[in-house]
This record gives C-alpha cells, structure tokens and sequence, in this order.
C-alpha cells in the first residue's frame, strides 16, 4: 500500500458526511430503519494487501477501504456478544472475528456470507491469528484455553493448552510457532505440527509479566518475541527465551504490541493512569524513536500497514487514528464508534436526538439527516439518562457516579448548567419532565421515585414501592400517568393525580433499563438487558395486553424513546449503537 501523507490527508478532508452515514446503515436488524454510531472498537486490523482495514466491534466486523477510507461494508453476523477479535488469513480472501459468546466465525471476503462457525470456547474469545501457511487458526479465549482449528475444515477447535488465566493473545512466528499471552502473566511457545495437531506441545514458557501478558508479537524474521504487560515492554529471544531487553514506562499497561513488516519498529501501546499514548521504538537499538499522543482513553490495539508507512490504533475513545510510522505525524481519524449507549431522548419537535453513554458526553443528531451536530460535556461518569422540557429549552441528565446521585439541569441553547438537584441516597438513573413542564421525576437505586418542581428545583415528594432499584422513569404524554421501570423485573403504573400505583406490566426477564411512551399514548415501549433478555418489549398501555417484542441489539437495550412527531422508536444499546424502528410497520 503506498499512499503519501498529502494525499491520504486530502481525503480524509474531502471525506463527504453523507457516505459514512449511508454506510452506517448496512446489515441493519430485520424492521430497523437506520443506526447511529458503530459500535464499541475492540480490535483493528490491516489485510496482507493494505487495501483494507477491519474493525472488530460491539456489533460486528466494520471493512474500510484503506485509500478513500470509508466504511465498505459491515460484517454482522448473528452471533451474542459482539466482536472482540479479528484478523485476516495470509492471502486476504477470509477473515476470521472471535465472538464473544465464544464462536470464531470465518467470512469469505468476495462474497460477503459466512463460510463457517467454530465452537467449542466456553467464553469469549479475545484473540484470533492465521499460521503462515493460512491451513491452521489459533484462537484463545477467556475460557483461558488454546485452541486451534483447520481453516478448511479437516478439524476444528481441538485443545492445545491451557493458561491459568484468561488468553490475551496469540501470535504465529513465520516458522508457524505459536506464541500465547495470558493474564498470569506467562508466555507459552508452542511448536505447531499441522500433520498432527494433537502432537503440538509446548517448547518453552517465560514469565513474562508479573501482572498479565496483554499483547505477544513476533518480529518478522522470527527472531524476536515482543510482549507487553504493566509496566513494561519486553523483547526475547524467540529461540532461547533468553531476556533481551525490558522497556519500561512508570504506571503505564502496555496493551498491545507490533513489529512494523519491515523489522525496523516496534510499535507498543499504553493505556490507564492519564498515559494514553503510542511508543515507537527502534527494533534494532531499543532506543525510543518518538511517542505518539492524541488519544483520550485506553488504546486497546494497534496494526501497521504492509509497506511500514502508516500505523493504526484503535482506543476506547472511540476513534481509530492513522500516523505517519515514520514520522509520527497524524494522517487522519475514523470516528462514529463508542463505549455503549445509555439513554436517548428526542427533543420536543422531533428534530434532534440526544444520546449519552460510557463516554460521559452527549451527543446531538439531526433525526432529518442522522447526522451529528455537536457534543457537550460536563459529566464526570456514565450518563444513565437524558430528558429534554416540553418547551425545548432546558434538559435534565442523571449520572451514575458513585458519591455525587444528583440531577443536572442544562440550558439547551448554550450548553451550560442551570443547577443541580439533590436529595437521591443511590445512583440516579432516570428523569423525566411532565407534559406541562411543571414537574421533573427522577428515579434512582435507592428505589424511589423522585418529585421535583422543574422550575424552582423544590422537592414535591417521593414514591415507594419497587422491591428493587428504579431505573427508569417516563410519563404518558397526556400527564396522566407515570410509568417505572426496576431491577425487580417489573413496570409499574401511576396515577399522577393522586401519585397512587394503579398497574403492573410483568413479563421481563431481566432489569427494566428504560420505558417510553408512544405518541399517541396507547403503547408503552420497555427495554431489557443483560442475559438472554436484550430485548425492547411492546405493551397496550391501556389494558396491560403484550403486544410484541423487538429484536436486534447485541447489547443490554439502555434505552428507549418515541419520536414525538413520527412515531420512529429509538433504541440504544451496550454494543455502542441506535437503532431506529418505524412501530406502525
């Protein structure tokens, strides 16, 4: 792949909004009209001709084109748990995602379909690499089990080994040696027979890292084993295990590791502590060539291009960045992923949508273009719920911070805080204004329902009567009723005349995260998570009749919101999406 700095950044500059957002929308669930974001980013990946680059994510497998660098399609699959791993085989035409309900799943690339799915991991499975010759998969798992697989189906996931903790890499030498990492902080060197992979042993263990080994790496020639782990950066002879080198940055978690193709750069990535940074080392001499900032959050991967020139790394923070590997000079950033969906709420006149999440921002979209329109920050900890006044002009936030269990009140126009109210001895987890805007509840952990004076702030009263925590809180769009959501796995009905509990909808397997009102006051929507139960149910909200059930998320389903104009239900979820339904059809 050769692409020069002015030209890559020339298109990410020319880049048009419309393309992602179009591409945003491929592989949606059966009914869903459109996503926003693209899940949480667990692992990136370049293929052996650097004309493509996979994300593995929360909810599937995202392929870029490497040169206009847009989204060309979204494996998705319908596997639990998301994408924790991903890699390609040697000649570029499979690419394999281990899955977090402990399935490696392999795609044939051309064609876009699923060619086959490996069982047998009883838990996720954190790391997935190709031998050389491309016949052989290694996968590893938090199950803390090896596994190895033939990728044209002569066997499949026989076990190899076992670490005593959960694998978090695994990495073909080009002699076919396998190295794994673990989390008790060994290495293990493995000699792989493809001719009898029952007879594939261990050569050699290090003890690595005293806190877990989080990344493995070999260098090109075989030579030299790269392994990271808290605090430190350390080569070995790949051979002898003799310790070659420990490189070592105070308080930092060396979260991934790679040798540039050419041999000459050892890439590690750190991530914890504030220390969210990229550490380029010269292979040869060990000397630090330069470190690579920009990032806000954990850097959990990292990948080079196949000619040496451009560096990958994926964070947390949701954005993927490219570097110049020589220079260390920014080439551009992939954006639209995150750390999970907490709440979504529409504004009074249906044209904005505001979300927030794991990333303790909210985020504002235009619901004619679904494109983003800015973000405003000011949490300190994940926003457990949104809600905008009737008149538009103010929004309330709940964060789940551990000490402080109040409720922000933000002017929508400039962003900033109006005040705060207090009163909650527990997280609090939803709000919502009244249809007049007088009244603002919130509802928390220590199992109430809380009532406010949306004006002057004045504490009206508390309701009581959830066995469990209340997580979740919104009124019909009459007035008339208050609907809550718990732990207890239950919706309960109030009448806001005389705030006195009048029903109760039972049928959740799981908490209750988030219930909504449909416009027109006859359904009440209500979102699960966790379990099996990641599921958005449908109720009559006059009788209590079950009406139907959504599918869709590969998350715990945080939250839940109509559209007040057009009836479109919103859903945001764990795997870092929104989806959005049309309820008519």
């Amino acid at each position: 792949m050769k692409i020069g700095a002015a030209l890559l950044m020339l298109l990410v500059l020319l880049l048009p909004t419309t393309h992602a957002q179009e591409e945003m929308q491929l592989s949606l669930p059966d009914g869903a009209i459109a996503r926003l974001g693209k899940g949480s980013l667990n692992e990136i990946a370049y293929s052996p001709d650097g004309a493509r680059l996979a994300v593995a994510t929360s909810i599937g497998i995202w392929l870029y084109d490497t040169m206009l660098l847009r989204e060309v399609t979204l494996f998705a699959g319908r596997h639990k748990g998301g994408v924790l791993s991903v890699a390609f085989s040697p000649d570029g035409k499979v690419l394999a995602g281990g899955h977090g309900d402990g399935s490696v799943q392999l795609w044939d690339i051309k064609k876009g379909k699923p060619t086959r799915t490996l069982t047998g991991h009883e838990e996720g499975v954190t790391s997935v690499r190709f031998s050389p010759d491309g016949e052989t998969l290694a996968s590893g798992g938090v199950d803390k089990v090896v596994r190895l697989s033939n990728a044209k189906g002569d066997y499949s996931n026989l076990v190899i080994g076992r670490h005593g903790g959960m694998i978090t890499s695994v990495a073909f030498g080009p002699d076919g040696r396998l190295a794994v990492g673990g989390m008790d902080g060994t290495v293990q060197l493995w000699e792989v027979d493809k001719r009898a992979v029952k007879k594939s042993r261990v050569k050699r263990v290090l003890m690595a890292h005293t806190k877990g080994t989080t990344g493995v790496a070999f260098s090109p020639d075989g030579k030299v084993l790269a392994t990271g782990g808290t605090g430190a950066m350390r080569k070995w002879d790949a051979v002898t295990g003799e310790l070659r080198m420990s490189l070592t940055v105070s308080g930092s978690m060396f979260n991934s590791v790679a040798f540039s193709p050419d041999g000459a750069t050892v890439a590690s990535t750190s991530g914890g502590w504030g220390d969210n940074t990229v550490h380029l080392w010269d292979a040869v001499t060990d000397e630090l060539k330069g470190t690579l900032k920009g990032h806000e959050d954990i850097i959990n991967s990292v990948s080079f291009s196949p000619d040496s020139s451009v560096l990958a790394t994926g964070s947390w923070d949701g954005t993927i960045r490219l570097w110049d590997a020589g220079s260390g000079e920014p080439k551009g950033t992939l954006t639209g992923y995150s750390r999970g969906i907490k709440s979504v709420a529409f504004s009074p006149e249906g044209r904005e949508l505001a979300t927030g999440g794991k990333d303790t921002t909210l985020q504002l979209w235009d619901t004619e273009t679904w494109t983003h329109q800015r973000t405003l920050t000011g949490h300190e900890d994940v926003i457990s719920s949104v809600s905008f006044s009737p008149d538009g002009t103010m929004y309330a936030s709940a964060s789940r911070l551990w000490k402080d269990h109040t409720v922000y009140l933000w002017d929508t126009v400039s962003g900033k805080p109006k005040g705060t109210l207090t009163g909650h001895t527990d997280s609090v987890t939803s709000v919502a204004f009244s249809p007049d805007g007088v009244v603002l509840v919130s509802g928390g952990e220590d199992r109430t329902v809380r009532l406010w004076n949306a004006v002057t702030g004045e504490h009206k009263g508390t309701l009581t009567g959830h066995a469990r925590g209340v997580l979740s809180v919104a009124f019909s769009p009459d007035g008339s009723v208050l609907a809550s959501g718990s732990w207890d796995q239950t919706v309960w009905l109030w009448d806001t005349a005389t705030w006195t509990h009048k029903q109760i909808f039972r049928g959740h397997r799981y908490k209750v995260l988030s219930v909504a009102f449909s416009p027109d006051g006859t359904t009440l929507a209500s979102a699960s998570g966790d379990g099996e139960d990641r599921m958005v149910y449908l109720w009559d909200a006059v009788t209590g009749e079950f009406k139907r059930t959504l599918f869709g998320h590969k998350g715990a389903v945080n939250s839940v919101a109509f559209n007040p104009e057009s009836g479109v239900l919103a859903r945001g979820s764990d795997d870092g999406t929104v989806l959005l339904w049309k309820i008519a059809d």
